[in-house]
């Protein structure tokens, strides 16, 4: 799949689907392979399936994500309803009792301190999702990811670049796993300034400076060391992002984008699926939070993600059957 084999439970996964079930008693499969991927080939059949386990054990955060999702949709808001909620998940038979407590009640206390959950009743020790918190489930974001995408669209709130697509087309861009986006800063440059004022304006107000870029593509370090510091870089990051959504938005094809702008074109293709889905999650976030002008706006521009053509072209993609490259 892409560059890598295959791992041995998707291999398992994968062959599980020959024959029907209630209609064939044997299945069979083929693997078919190149000579020279034979040996890892021979190697992947034979190795062993790796041990089940929770997801919610790999990451913390993941617990707090689940924790702020059953206390929003009221499936478990007491103590005692979220400690039968969590020793009924597979992360009960995956950890230790004690340690698996302790995280429940780190998660709690962080999942309060951001802003997502209140105590509801003291007394019982019940807690209640905010309408921060509500938004960022409805959105379907992790906590961390909730506080970076509230502290940027109520920044758009007070100005919003409309004249333009960037600025919305910025908050369209999905934020997950922006630490791996590995940024070319001569491409970065050069699509800077092909942008017109409405992009300038743009990265001025996400604070994005050009003598700022400049020093990068010169050698310089993209600095990560204080909070400020790592928010401004993951700006950078969304912000290349978004050029690319840009280019995919105008019809430019998925391998061209890759080329220019020196990504894998695994990546660019999962930009292009999961932008329309991050999109209606920014939707629903801003309306759970009240901010209907926005959410309304934002709708408005969505059209673009949808059809995946130029704006000229969205009567005629909008028609039944017409795909973009057909308008």
């Amino acid at each position: 799949m892409g560059r890598d084999l295959v791992s041995p439970s998707m291999l398992r996964q994968m062959r599980g689907r020959a024959g029907r079930k209630g209609k064939d008693e044997v299945g069979e499969t083929y693997l078919c392979c190149r000579e020279n991927d034979l040996e890892d080939v021979l190697d992947l059949m034979q190795a062993d399936l790796p041990v089940l386990s929770s997801c919610l054990i790999s990451e913390k955060r993941r617990i707090r994500r689940a924790l702020l999702e059953v206390i929003a949709i009221r499936l478990a808001t007491s103590r005692e309803s979220l400690e039968e909620y969590i020793w009924k998940t597979m992360l009960a038979y995956s950890a230790e009792a004690a340690s698996i407590r302790e995280h429940v009640e780190t998660s709690l206390s962080e999942l309060q301190s951001a802003g997502f959950v209140v105590a509801a009743d003291e007394s019982a020790g019940g807690f209640e999702a905010t309408r921060l918190g509500k938004a960022v489930v409805a959105a379907s974001l992790d906590p961390e990811d909730g506080t970076f995408v509230h502290a940027e669209l109520r920044s758009a709130l007070q100005a919003l670049v409309m004249d333009g697509e960037m600025h919305v087309l910025y908050h369209f861009t999905p934020i997950q796993d922006l630490g791996g986006v590995v940024i070319n800063w001569r491409v970065f440059w050069s699509e800077m300034e092909g942008l017109d004022e409405s992009g300038l304006r743009t990265m001025r107000l996400l604070g994005l400076k050009p003598s700022a870029v400049s020093s990068l593509v010169s050698g310089g370090n993209l600095k990560e060391s204080t909070p400020e510091e790592k928010t401004t870089a993951l700006r950078y990051r969304r912000f290349y992002l978004a050029l690319q959504l840009r280019d995919l938005c105008d019809e430019v094809p998925i391998y061209r984008v890759a080329q220019k702008y020196h990504s894998p074109r695994g990546a660019v293709q999962t930009l292009a699926q999961t932008c329309q889905g991050f999109a209606a999650g920014m939707i629903k976030f801003c309306e759970h939070m009240g901010w209907g002008a926005m959410a309304a706006v934002l709708d408005h521009f969505s059209d673009r993600l949808t059809a995946g053509a130029r704006s000229d072209l969205l009567a005629l993609a909008k028609i039944t059957f017409v795909k973009s490259r057909t308008a």
